[in-house]
């Protein structure tokens, strides 16, 4: 099974629909450029969406990124890497400086002592280096919230209670009730920051998809060796956002079904087939 053809037709209609949704969130997120360097503001204003425009993104973009990830996987399929040989671990100086200190004693710094010092100054003084954006190559676990914290849970299904409605201990007489926070509304602004972030990622990623598919191989390579916890990519269960139980291109589309969930059912098939029979030729 080549599935080249079918990684390249929904990696472009992965681009058109990242693209959408960049014309949705308006000038908010920016180009590309501006939204990989992340700027928190805009012509000195908050970068703040509606949440309801907010929410309507999200629901796209979940599916989008989950999709992109299995067009990852299956398109690391029989790629082989070497990996670097570990770096070996810088021997610290033995110095008896930090236990005379805490015992009060003065202790004369040697001059290798104040070069490292200073160093170790100018670094933390340095501004950090942002990192670079990169879609991330696994599946976020499920969330299961504690008992203790779900309002009427029996099972593992809940939801949190809101703030609206906890419960309140009042003295009568003695104290007064703080008014409750009211419920979100759909037009209160919600930042818009890491929204951006995360477009320009799936944005990067779809444009170097074969990069991406030898950054996945390295992983693989580490946790054949055992160097990583994650032994899946890919968590239990149905992808984030998924609606379509499996890929038909022969059945007809039921109702409610997006664009995104057809590609996200056809990625997680390539995905799973590429996980499940490796080229080893």
């Amino acid at each position: 099974m080549d599935g080249t053809a079918a990684i390249e037709r929904n990696r472009v209609a992965l681009k058109r629909i990242v693209a959408s949704l960049v014309a949705m969130a308006g000038p908010v997120v920016g180009p590309h450029s501006e939204a990989r360097a992340g700027p928190e503001l805009v012509e000195g204003e908050p970068r703040t969406l509606p949440r309801h425009l907010w929410r309507a993104i999200l629901r796209l973009l979940r599916p989008a990124e989950a999709a992109a990830r299995r067009l990852i996987i299956a398109a690391a399929r029989g790629l082989v890497v070497s990996l670097p040989p570990p770096r070996k671990a810088k021997p610290k100086p033995a110095s008896s400086a930090p236990l005379l200190r805490s015992l009060g004693l003065a202790v004369m710094m040697s001059p290798a002592d104040r070069a490292r010092a200073a160093a170790a100054a100018r670094r933390a003084a340095a501004p950090a280096r942002q990192r670079a954006l990169s879609l991330p190559l696994f599946d976020p676990l499920r969330h299961r919230p504690r008992p203790e914290l779900v309002e009427g849970a029996k099972g593992s299904k809940g939801q949190n209670a809101p703030a609206r409605a906890v419960p309140r201990i009042l003295f009568p007489g003695l104290a007064e009730p703080s008014p409750l926070p009211p419920p979100p509304s759909r037009d209160d602004p919600v930042s818009a920051a890491r929204l951006g972030r995360r477009l320009a990622a799936i944005a990067a990623a779809l444009d170097d998809l074969p990069g991406q598919a030898a950054r996945f191989a390295r992983w693989k390579a580490r946790r054949d060796l055992g160097l990583t916890r994650r032994i899946s990519p890919l968590r239990p269960g149905r992808p984030t956002g998924r609606r379509l139980p499996r890929f038909d291109p022969s059945a007809r589309r039921p109702r409610k079904i997006r664009e995104v969930d057809e590609i996200l059912a056809h990625a997680h098939s390539l995905a799973l087939y590429a996980l499940e029979s490796p080229d080893t030729s």
